[in-house]
């Protein structure tokens, strides 16, 4: 069975999960510490898709003031990605733009998805459905929320990516 490796960047301001998507992902496990990146952490999953296997080499960068000049060369070469907001932060969503700006300015065949995080955290949100619709718009790119708490839509994201990148292969 052919196997297809494909970088994919995890994007957003610092805190907002993008460390606990990919480890629920990865390891099918969510860690209430936190511990912010700092750099780069590179993950592997292989999906088993139609026929073939595409090996996912997850690039989970900071986010927030370190995504400077050092840290835009991490995007070369992706074949797409995820950017992330909290839903319980206002601030997180006005940077999705900076980080989708980013992905298209370095990598521009690379399709990415917006996920709003900590989607279990109804009663702390501060970004509605209506905001996201709106950045979804703005960005041409679809959204899903999520959870790397209660693993919502989580697999739903990283398959959905997986799509995308298939269609422009």
């Amino acid at each position: 069975m052919k196997t297809l490796q494909k970088k994919v960047c995890l994007l957003g301001d610092f805190a907002v999960g993008k460390t606990s998507l990919i480890r629920r992902f990865v390891e099918g496990r969510f860690d209430e510490k936190y511990l912010s990146t700092i750099g780069v952490n590179i993950s592997r999953k292989p999906l088993q898709r139609n026929g073939h296997f595409l090996n996912f080499i997850i690039w989970d960068l900071a986010g927030g003031e370190s995504f400077t000049s050092p840290m835009q060369g991490y995007l070369r070469g992706t074949a797409g990605a995820l950017i992330v907001c909290d839903l319980t932060r206002k601030d997180t969503l006005l940077a999705l733009s900076k980080y989708a700006e980013e992905i298209k300015r370095m990598a521009p065949q690379a399709p990415f998805i917006l996920l709003g995080n900590k989607a279990d955290l109804k009663e702390s949100r501060s970004i509605s459905i209506a905001d996201l619709t709106t950045i979804s718009h703005q960005l041409q790119a679809p959204f899903l929320l999520t959870s790397a708490k209660s693993g919502m839509n989580v697999e739903a994201a990283f398959t959905e990516l997986a799509n995308h990148i298939e269609t422009v292969l």
